[in-house]
This record gives C-alpha cells, structure tokens and sequence, in this order.
C-alpha cells in the first residue's frame, strides 16, 4: 500500500533538504554528484539512511527524470554503484537497511526487507530526478535484498540483479537439510562490529571486534546460549543468531525468505540471476530461476560461472578455470539495465549471457598442468543453453560397491555394507567447497597449514569416517550438469545423526601433482530426524535402515578420460555445517555428545547410489 496522502509531504521535505545540504563531486574525474544521507521515511516512521548520486553534465548535476538504480545493503554505504551507472545516465540509490549503517531501527536479518524495499523504491519513484523505472542490484545480502523487495510487489521496481542471492533460508542457505550453516555465526558475529548501531560508539566497536576475532572459538563451543556469550552486548544480533540456531524447521520462521515455495508472491518482471558454482547459495540460485522461470511472463535469464561467493574471476582456491572463466559482469548488467529501464536493445544482444535464457561455465576442461601461481589448470568454456537444469541431461544412478567402488552397474550382492564411528568431538574438516572464508571455493581434499582445523598434510580419505566410493579411470570424457543428489539406506545406533556426501574429481598422478589432485566439486548433508520431511522431525529407532537423500551443491564439469568420480560418505563437514551430538536433544539446546555407529547399506535391496545429470556425448 502506498501512502498517497503522506509520501508528498515527506517528498517535499526531502527535496528541500537535497537543497539545502551542500553536494560534492569525489573528484574532478567522477561522473557524478552525491548528496549524503538522505533520510528516506519508511512506513513505522523509522527512516533509512541513503546516498543520492545524480550524473554530471558540463559540470552540473542532471535533476532527471532518469531511470534508477537501487541497491540496499547492510554493509557500509559506497560510491562502487555510482562510478558503475551514473556515467551511462543514471541516478543512484545506495542505502543502508534498517538498523545498520546510518539508519534507525533494529536490525532483524532481512525480516523487514520487503516493506522497507517497497517504501523505498515507491519514495524513489515520486521524487523528480526519477522517471519511475527502477532496477536493483547487488551480490549476497544485497541480492537478497532485492528478491524480498519483489515479494511485496512495489509498482516502480521495472527489474533486479540478484547475484548470489542469501535467500530461501529454510531450504538450504542457512538450513541445509536440518544442519544448519555455520558461515550465519562468522556473519552476525563478524558484522556486529562493522555497522551495527552499537558499533558506532568507538569502545564498543573495539570490544565487538574483538570478539570477532574468537569466531573459531564460537564454532567449537556451540550451542550459543541467549545471555551467556559476550554477544548479549548486542541482544539483536545475539537473539536472531539463538533464534535461528533454534528453528531448523523450514516453517513460518523462514517464511520471509521463501521464494521457491511461494514463487507466486513474486513480482513479474525481468530477473537475470547471478551464481557461482562454488557459491555458498549455488542450489538456491539455480533453483529460484527455476521457480520463476516456471512462474514468470517476463524474461528471466542466469549466468553461473566457476565462481565462489561474490567473485567473477578466474581463479580461486588451488585452482585456475582459464581466461574465458573470467566476466565484465559490469558491463553485462550495465546492458541488462540498459534493456529494461531505458528501452534501449542496442548492446543487449551483443552479450552471450541474453542470447538463451541459461549461460552455464563447464569446468574441468584443462590439462591439469602446475601454473606459474602454483594453481591446477582445470580450464573450462561456456555453453549456452534453453534452460537449466539441461533438457536433455540424462540422470544415470551410480552405485556405491563393495570394496569401495562407483559403477552404473547396480550391486547384485545379497548383503553388503560398511559401517564406521561418528564421534562428534572429531568431526571431518571442511576444505574448501561451497563455503565463504578460507579455505573455501576449488581445493584439494587434503588437510594443510591453511585448514585451521586439518593442519597435517594428509588426504581427508583417510580417515575411519571416510567411506571412498570410486570408478575406474574412466575411458572417455564424462560431461555432468545439473543438481547432484546422493540416494543412501543407512542405519545408526543413534535416535539421530547426519550422513554426508561429497562428489570429487580425482585428478591421477602427474609429474606436477605427483600425490594426484581431488578436487571437490560438491558436497551436501542430512540430518536424520529429517529425512522425511524438512517441516517435522522424526527419529530413528537404532539399528533400521532408513532411506535417505541428501542435495548435494549442483555441478558442471567434464571428468576427463583417465580421471576417476569419487563419491565420499561421512557424517559430519565442519565448520560447513554444525557437527551433530547424536544425543537427539533439541538443536542448541543440547548438552552430550554421543559416539554414533553408522552404516550404510550397497547391496541388492538396498543399491545405495548418486544420481548424476549427464550429457550425452554428441553435445
């Protein structure tokens, strides 16, 4: 609802004070002039923090009407956009959300986004400088940012570019079936220093830095109970990380979030969605382009590169994807806003991600040589395609052996299984993966000095909790594309735990890697108690098989001839995902850690396996 007889007197407030407060250009090179802190009302009467960027003509500012551009974040207000647009003609918005930065209000981790998103798109669109098109960009909680703004349906918002958008929490970017995300601990631990209104009293900031500095610390001695951790200094940030460590339940909690489960809500308009698949919300970003593909008139196109969280380069971890792996992700948007606020085609269809709705990075077609940074070169190209996932891709099971092998040959033996120990306080490392912080993005799956909780130079397969599934070298080349999921039957002596799995390259011994390369390119897990369903918990009676299945991150990538596919079966991945007690108490509020036997079952009744989307080989 727009509030017609109270946005124009706030309209005019604002006009007066854009001029009556002096404006600066940054420098005699910069296209533009800023005014800072505009105070934008929302509809409670809290009101957010922006800078206002009008483009330069001879010199002086142009007072519109123009198409604008919108980015709402909560991570410290820049000129970044500005440089980027206002040079093509646009004005632009950078505005800190409620509670962070400038702005008043409470910061509630985006339970507010969409009416804050709405009012300031709506105010956008009433004030002269503004033709009333307005399109939004920006990466992660800026993504998210804009996909929330969308759910409330503002009439003026014309198109977004969401790019690695944190978004559907409850089904996957912080509760990943029943786990929960513990990159959400290192955030509101880490950003309640830079931005927080607490944080803008110098004593608290060196205090609330300091404890971002203890985030391994944090990690190790979860649960986070309310009132008893240095965090109670910010009992908003403390309460929302409790809270959500609480709900693992993909139920109204996480309602603000859903996208893909209620698609409907969301406004029709032009999305080109941006993703990475070594990002964090890889699964949720293929996915909501998927739902609103499904649900949408209007145009909706994505890019997913060989990216980790917010990057568009080449390379990242221990690995190089090559030259091609690397965008002018700018001046692709630039084309995309160009299209859709100005009604202009002409460089439009010059940019390969637009000429078919899905533009995909296929990984892994390197020789494996050393670089001169000491990286694998993996390689790569880009296809375009009809659509994601690949209409064509053939899903094609690969059965877990005994002894330890991968085959699409299902096992034909009556009995065969492999059991091992889960002991919670050893849970497996995470190295690398679809991960934010270090190591994360493109690694070998072996420990280092850069693991802060692996530091031996060994192979992670080693370990009793590892169970190796592996094919043969593999006679020809083997293109996969597509969501990954992992089909297991499984049996614990606990009334819950996790199984994990993990989809690996395995590159063969080379006189650069004489130890080999196994480079992960996926991984995913499942909490027992809900294995059924993500909205309701059930526990396991000890000692039945059950059968589970866990989403792994989605993959794009040729296994080369000579190289072998690894599935790796485990319980735990930390700190990718909080370590499990066993106990069955309720999730943060538990206090034993129990030892689970764990088996999983590849035989005849129960051909544990995972589904891959292959493609065939004439394309």
């Amino acid at each position: 609802m727009r509030f017609l007889h109270f946005w124009p007197l706030h309209a005019l407030a604002i006009l007066l004070y854009t001029s009556l407060t002096p404006t600066r250009a940054d420098s005699p090179k910069e296209s533009y002039v800023v005014t800072e802190n505009v105070m934008i009302p929302m509809r409670d009467g809290v009101k957010l923090a922006a800078d206002l960027y009008l483009p330069l003509r001879d010199g002086k500012a142009i007072d519109g009407p123009l198409p604008v551009i919108l980015a709402r974040t909560p991570y410290g207000k820049s000129s970044r956009e500005a440089k980027a647009y206002t040079p093509h003609g646009y004005a632009v918005v950078v505005q800190d959300t409620r509670g962070r930065g400038e702005s008043e209000g409470t910061w509630t981790w985006m339970t507010t986004d969409r009416e804050d998103g709405y009012d300031t798109v709506e105010w956008i669109a009433d004030q002269p400088w503004s033709n009333g098109k307005i399109g939004m960009t920006g990466c992660s909680y800026v993504g998210a940012t804009q996909h929330l703004a969308a759910m409330a349906r503002p009439p003026h918002l014309t198109t977004i570019i969401p790019a690695n958008p944190s978004i559907n929490h409850g089904i996957g970017s912080v509760i990943y079936g029943g786990a929960f995300r513990l990159r959400v601990v290192n955030w509101i631990v880490g950003n309640a220093s830079k931005g927080s209104v607490l944080a803008r009293d110098p004593r608290f900031r060196e205090a609330l830095e300091q404890q971002a500095e203890q985030k391994n610390y944090y990690l190790t001695h979860l649960p986070i109970r309310r009132g008893q951790t240095p965090l109670r200094m910010v009992p908003e940030y403390e309460g929302m990380l409790i809270d959500m460590l609480e709900h693992r339940r993909n139920d109204e909690f996480w309602r603000f979030s859903n996208i893909i489960e209620h698609v409907d809500e969301h406004l029709d308009l032009p999305v080109f969605m941006v993703g990475g698949w070594y990002d964090l919300f890889s699964s949720s970003t293929s996915e909501t382009y998927q739902a609103l593909k499904r649900n949408s008139t209007s145009a909706v196109h994505l890019i997913m590169g060989p990216w980790p969280h917010c990057s568009t380069g080449r390379s990242h971890g221990q690995v190089d994807f090559g030259p091609d792996a690397a965008v002018n992700l700018g001046a692709i948007n630039r084309a995309w806003f160009d299209r859709w606020l100005k009604d202009d085609e002409s460089s439009f269809g010059e940019e390969a991600p637009f000429r078919t709705p899905a533009r995909l990075f296929v990984m892994g077609t390197g020789d494996g040589h050393r670089t001169e940074n000491d990286k694998l070169y993996h390689g790569g190209y880009w296809r375009d395609e009809p659509d994601y996932p690949l209409p064509d891709a053939v899903e094609t099971n690969y059965y877990l052996q005994p002894g330890g092998g991968l085959s699409p040959v299902a096992p034909d033996s009556e009995t065969a299984s492999t059991s091992f120990q889960f002991d919670p306080r050893n849970p497996v490392p995470t190295v690398g993966g679809c991960l934010v912080g270090s190591p994360s993005g493109a690694w070998n799956q072996w420990g280092g000095p850069q693991v802060w909780n692996a530091k031996e130079p060994m192979p992670l397969s080693m370990r009793n909790d590892v169970l190796v599934f592996t094919t043969p070298p593999l006679e020809e080349d083997t293109t996969v594309i597509g969501p990954i999921r992992v089909k297991l039957w499984a049996s614990s002596s606990a009334v819950d735990t996790d199984f994990t799995a993990k989809l690996i390259d395995v590159y063969p011994s080379s006189s650069d890697f004489p130890s080999g390369f196994d480079l992960i390119m996926g991984d995913g897990i499942i909490r027992a108690r809900y294995r059924d369903s993500d909205k309701a918990e059930k526990f396991m009676t000890p000692g039945e098989i059950y059968p589970f299945e866990i989403k792994l991150d989605p993959c794009s990538n040729v296994f080369k001839k000579g190289h072998r596919i690894r599935i790796d079966i485990s319980s735990s991945n930390f700190p990718r995902f909080d370590v499990n007690p066993n106990s069955g108490e309720p999730a943060n509020d538990y206090r034993l850690l129990i030892t689970a036997e764990n088996t999983i079952y590849h035989d005849r009744e129960h051909p544990s396996h995972v589904v891959l989307p292959l493609v065939p080989k004439n394309r």
